[in-house]
């Protein structure tokens, strides 16, 4: 977390200490002085306290707090939309190592729908020892149609590609222009 939680300088605070003291420390103005340090110490906290439940909420919290948050979910690596990146992240996770969970961790983190190919397949069959979908080899093929391919950083898109998808696959990535110009492709 960035620091943004600090002192607020005169911020009162909602249950101040003196006003719970007993009665034969209300005229003593040392005492009320003393707890009065507390009070501005403690305002925030107190403050924090009372509102905790938007902490946890995307669309209120504080930014940096999203920050956190996002970290605690699992989706820091979804720029720029953080916020929405916690708010749909249970969902994300139920789609997680899925060719739909890429797809939407991608549109989520880039704006573009890729093209996802892969070797997997399911079948069933009467017939004991028939043959399997797909192929032997376990593969993926993840496709980006942009306007300008020199601006993806293909090495976020990997780092991001990489992290959701099972490691047990060969991943290629191709960015291309959506005008069918290729911008290079890489295997990760």
């Amino acid at each position: 977390m960035s620091g943004g939680r600090a002192l607020i300088p005169g911020l009162a605070s909602p249950h101040p200490i003196g006003a719970g003291l007993p009665a034969v420390y209300e005229e003593n103005e040392f005492v009320h002085r003393f707890t009065a340090a507390f009070d501005e110490v403690l305002a925030p906290v107190l403050c924090t306290l009372d509102n905790l439940a938007a902490y946890f909420d995307p669309g209120l919290a504080p930014s940096d707090f999203v920050e956190y948050l996002a970290g605690w979910v699992g989706a820091e690596r979804l720029a720029p939309n953080r916020r929405e990146a916690v708010a749909g992240a249970v969902g994300l996770h139920a789609l997680r190592g899925t060719c739909a969970g890429l797809a939407a961790q991608l549109r989520l983190a880039l704006g573009v729908e890729p093209e996802i190919e892969e070797s997997g397949g399911a079948a069933w069959s009467t017939e004991p020892g028939g043959p399997l979908p797909g192929s032997a080899e376990p593969r993926l093929l993840v496709r980006l149609r942009v306007p300008d391919p020199a601006a993806v950083d293909r090495r976020a898109l990997a780092e991001l590609v990489r992290a959701v998808v099972p490691v047990h696959l060969a991943v290629r990535t191709e960015v291309v222009g959506t005008h069918g110009e290729g911008g290079g492709d890489g295997d990760l």
